[in-house]
């Protein structure tokens, strides 16, 4: 089997990877509690309540 006779370039390798960016960025929904942007179906990161209930204490405080 032919293999590469000279590895490819660094430049030549990146211009392969140009188009491994990410293209969706994350759904951010408003938390009902504090209106701060949260992902679905987290807790959210400032006050800590995830479906009405409080699941990280230590976020409220």
């Amino acid at each position: 089997m032919p293999l590469p006779k000279r590895r490819h370039s660094i430049s030549r390798r990146n211009k392969r990877r140009s188009h491994y960016r990410l293209t969706n960025l994350p759904n951010l929904s408003t938390c009902p509690k504090c209106n701060e942007p949260r992902l679905p179906h987290h807790a959210c990161p400032a006050c800590g309540f995830y479906k009405g209930r409080l699941v990280v204490p230590e976020a409220a405080e």
